[in-house]
């Protein structure tokens, strides 16, 4: 924005001044603006390159009035000041300036004074332009464009920056001088025809007039004959001869006839693909025609032909070319043979060979014409086959014999020499090969060296294809002559390819054994980069395998390969191996690590990394877990075997105490006690042992399954509360087991067990005793069962050597005290027993205290000792539960029952359990 201002109150100012000047300029003094002085000279045009000088003179009354004089005056150019070195002050009113005039010199000059408080004032001013004069036309040149007109041109010179006219003059025959009437601009006219003549001569000239001066060219004399530039001929017809192949015959239509003017021609020619012309010497077509014969062309070609004209003499200018015209020339038969090669199969199980006959189109040059076919000829010894072939390729089956082939390409012309192929026998050995074959790329091309064979050759075949090959399509050949050992890939090279080149040295005989190299055009880093794959990973090292880069991704020759890898916790590492290598075992890994690691292929330029691949190292080494399990899972196994050694041989005391021997009571001899031989013994205890005492019936308590009473069910629902509310370590119950005793089974709520415990025998191996004083002691009954764990006694065994009551076929019992019952006697002994021993059933109605008094039981039972004998503290026996020897002896009383039942029998047996057969749950 300050610029915009800046610059709008500087042109408003330079408006100001040039309006001051007009005004100063215009005005008298006795008008309406009074001038302070004038500037002289007031030169309006100003030649660039030389100096000027101006004065201001001031008026004696200004200066008089304001107080100035010329030493206040300053010059200044469009507002740019004058360096004072150029200004100078003659005196008081005058003031001089001197300028350099150039073309940065910008109008207007100004002259100013500086008043008192520095206000600036213009006095006076003045506009000029700079310039320069005309300088002399040269190059003054006419063509006559017959029958059009004369057009002159001319150089004029430097640019004047002044407007300057350049005038063409001509005069013909006498002093009268003609001017250009039609000025094309200050450099260029044209004289209409007829004001030129023929055969005339003419003067003409060019005069340049500007402010600062005049100039005239140098005066030419001519004749408008000498300068004509015709129009060009008109090709009529291009024709061809058949019986001239390599001919064509021109015609055309001249511009200009004599006797007005003879002509002479330049024709030229070119193929239609080409780039330059090819002219028809001069000499042979420097007279006055209309048409002309080209010839050494080439056959079947088409040509495009251009013509010209100029005055026989030489004087005047060529006319333009003519407009193209195009011809071509008949067919002749092919100039050269074709080139032959093949593919050779190796003999099948049958002897027959797969070949592959192929050759090239021949090129335009060669060909001549439009090739028809191709005629094949394959000859084995007398064996002659002809085929005729549209195409470029031959698929035959030989057998292991030589062969010769033979192809010639025909068109309608005739057919080209013919090319032969000698193809030697399977069972032929291979002639010698070149050496040395190396491939390069140097510039723009892909060189092949080899070292020739000693052997004398007849040439070599050159054949190539891009890897990975697809087919025979892709195999490229030439040939090259018998002194060659070095070409390069004819045709177009693709760069980041691979090429396979051979070498095949040929001989009369045939082709020798070929040598092959591989080499790329141009390399570059690889496409893609190898893709990663590990396996066998183990605690600390795992194998990197990795694909090979495809070749035709590969870019170049692959010359090494990177290993890149890196834990999950930063660490990176790197391996270099060469191109050969597709794997690397990764060693001194981290246990239970994570890995990443890749592979970057490197060419020559550089290299590409491939995909990321992760995995994760064992926790344990292979074989380390069966080394830990495997010892001690053998030692575990030793240790068992060792266990069970030692209880084999201490099996005997593992028994004694862990599980001692318990007699089956089904296999007691008390089982074959008589409960009529109780009544016969006295099974008191020692303080009722006179011979008074007497023995009460014993009588068997059996409780029937068959029973459905209120009593028994009240009975069995008691005993079973009874029995789930102490302890499962003993018996509770009449048939508890002792201390020694293992324990059993516990009974179930169940009532599905009844009838398995019901149907089971009962075994009877305890009494009931019935104290025989009954007039000295209180008639308590008493239950006794054995507690020994042993085996049994020797009493039981063998009962003839006991000390019995009775005679010897009686149930016997120990002496002093101790009394044994057998369980079964014989018959006779229980007939002998009286009536009074008759056995007998316990009523079925139990009351609440006789379940009261098997608790009790449970409860003394419970607290016997576990060392197997039980004793009681304080070697006392409690008045309900007394020893007889060695047996339990308890009174029926504690256990509720009313041993005292007028009219009724004294019973001396009760069941170990009250349930229906079995023991009492322990």
């Amino acid at each position: 924005m300050e610029k915009k201002a800046s610059k709008m109150l500087a042109s408003w100012s330079w408006v100001l001044t040039i309006c001051f000047i007009c005004l100063r300029s215009y005005c008298s003094g006795d008008g309406l603006v009074d001038s302070w002085g004038y500037i002289i000279p007031e030169a309006k045009v100003l030649q660039l390159g030389t100096q000027f000088t101006a004065s201001c003179i001031l008026k004696e009354s200004k200066m008089k009035v304001m107080g100035i004089n010329a030493s206040n005056v300053y010059w200044a150019t469009k507002g740019n000041e004058v360096p004072r070195t150029q200004c100078s002050v003659k005196n008081a009113t005058v003031s001089n300036v001197v300028l350099n005039v150039t073309a940065s010199l910008k109008s207007p000059l100004t002259c100013n004074i500086m008043l008192p408080g520095n206000l600036k004032q213009t006095v006076y001013g003045i506009f000029f332009t700079a310039g320069m004069p005309p300088e002399k036309p040269v190059n003054l040149s006419c063509v006559v464009h017959h029958p059009n007109n004369m057009t002159c041109a001319w150089n004029p010179g430097r640019e004047t920056y002044l407007p300057t006219n350049h005038t063409l003059k001509y005069k013909r025959f006498s002093s009268d001088i003609h001017e250009c009437s039609k000025p094309i601009s200050n450099n260029f006219c044209v004289i209409p025809y007829p004001n030129y003549t023929f055969f005339v001569n003419t003067e003409i000239w060019v005069e340049a007039t500007n402010v600062l001066g005049k100039s005239e060219s140098e005066h030419i004399v001519l004749d408008p004959a000498d300068y004509v530039k015709s129009l060009p001929p008109v090709i009529t017809d291009v024709s061809s001869t058949r019986e001239l192949s390599n001919a064509l015959d021109l015609r055309w239509k001249n511009p200009l006839e004599p006797p007005e003017m003879k002509l002479k021609y330049n024709i030229r020619y070119k193929r239609i693909a080409d780039t330059e012309w090819t002219k028809v010497p001069p000499e042979d077509t420097a007279t006055h025609r209309d048409s002309f014969m080209l010839q050494n062309l080439k056959p079947f070609k088409k040509y495009m032909i251009e013509i010209r004209c100029m005055n026989e003499n030489g004087r005047g200018y060529w006319s333009n070319w003519s407009k193209e015209k195009s011809g071509v020339t008949p067919e002749a038969k092919p100039s050269k043979k074709v080139d032959l090669w093949r593919i050779i199969d190796p003999p099948d199980s049958k002897g027959t060979r797969h070949v592959h006959l192929m050759w090239k189109e021949l090129e335009p040059d060669e060909a001549n014409g439009r090739i028809l076919g191709y005629k094949v000829q394959i000859q084995q010894e007398d064996l002659l086959v002809h085929l005729n072939v549209t195409g470029t390729s031959l698929n035959y089956n030989l057998t292991r014999a030589s062969y010769v082939v033979s192809v010639v390409a025909f068109n309608s012309a005739g057919q080209s020499p013919e090319a032969t192929l000698v193809i030697r026998a399977a069972s032929q050995r291979e002639l010698p090969s070149v050496e040395n074959v190396v491939a390069f790329p140097e510039g723009d091309r892909l060189w092949v060296n080899w070292t020739a064979p000693t052997k004398l050759v007849i040439g070599y075949i050159i054949e190539w294809y891009i890897e990975p090959r697809t087919d025979q399509s892709n195999l490229s050949w030439h040939r090259e002559p018998k002194t060659a050992i070095s070409t390069y890939l004819k045709g177009d090279l693709s760069p980041y390819k691979r090429y396979v080149i051979f070498v095949y040295p040929l001989y009369a005989a045939g082709s020798g054994a070929a040598k092959s190299t591989e080499s790329y055009f141009k390399q570059d880093s690889p496409a893609i980069g190898p893709t990663v794959s590990v396996s066998k990973v183990q605690k600390t090292e795992a194998v990197v395998q990795w694909k090979p880069v495809p070749v035709e991704k590969r870019n170049g020759f692959i010359r090494n390969y990177t290993i890149f890898y890196r834990s999950n916790t930063g660490v990176k590492s790197s391996f270099v191996v060469n191109s050969s290598i597709e794997e690397y075992i990764l060693t001194s890994l981290e246990s239970d690590t994570v890995y990443i690691v890749h592979v970057v292929a490197s060419t020559d330029v550089g290299g590409t990394k491939g995909p990321e691949f992760t995995f994760t190292t064992l926790k344990f080494a292979r074989g380390e877990i069966e080394a830990i399990v495997v010892p001690v899972c053998l030692s575990f196994l030793l240790l068992s075997v060792l266990a069970v050694l030692i209880c084999f041989n201490k099996r005997d005391l593992i028994k004694k105490h862990v599980w001692p021997n318990v007699p089956d009571p089904s296999n007691s001899t008390v089982g074959q006690w008589s409960p009529q031989s109780l009544t016969k013994h006295d099974f008191s205890s020692k303080e009722q042992t006179d011979s008074e005492s007497s023995t009460v019936d014993v009588s068997v308590i059996k409780i029937e399954a068959s029973s459905k009473s209120d009593a028994e069910d009240d009975l069995k629902s008691s005993v079973l509360k009874n029995e789930k509310s102490t302890s499962v370590e003993h018996s509770s119950g009449i048939g508890g087991s002792s201390c020694m005793s293992s324990p059993r089974q516990s009974v179930s709520d169940s009532e599905e067990s009844e009838p398995a415990q019901t149907t089971s025998s009962t075994v009877q191996y305890s009494t009931v005793l019935v104290n025989g004083y009954r007039d000295q002691l209180p008639q308590t009954h008493t239950f006794s069962r054995s507690e020994s764990t042993q085996p049994l006694l020797e009493s039981e065994e063998r009962p003839d050597d006991q000390h019995g009551f009775g005679n010897s076929d009686s149930c016997s019992s120990g002496t002093h005290g101790h009394r044994y019952f057998k369980q079964k006697c014989d018959l006779g002994d229980a007939n002998r027993s009286g009536p009074s021993n008759v056995q007998k059933t316990v009523p079925q109605a139990i009351n609440e205290e006789s379940l009261v008094g098997l608790h009790q039981l449970q409860m003394i039972d419970q607290n016997v000792d576990s060392s197997g004998f039980c004793p009681l503290e304080d070697g006392t026996v409690p008045e309900t539960l007394q020893q007889n020897g060695g047996q339990t002896v308890v009174s029926l009383d504690l256990l509720g029952f009313n041993t005292r039942q007028e009219g009724a029998e004294p019973k001396s047996y009760l069941p170990q359990t009250i349930k229906h057969g079995g023991y009492m749950p322990q």
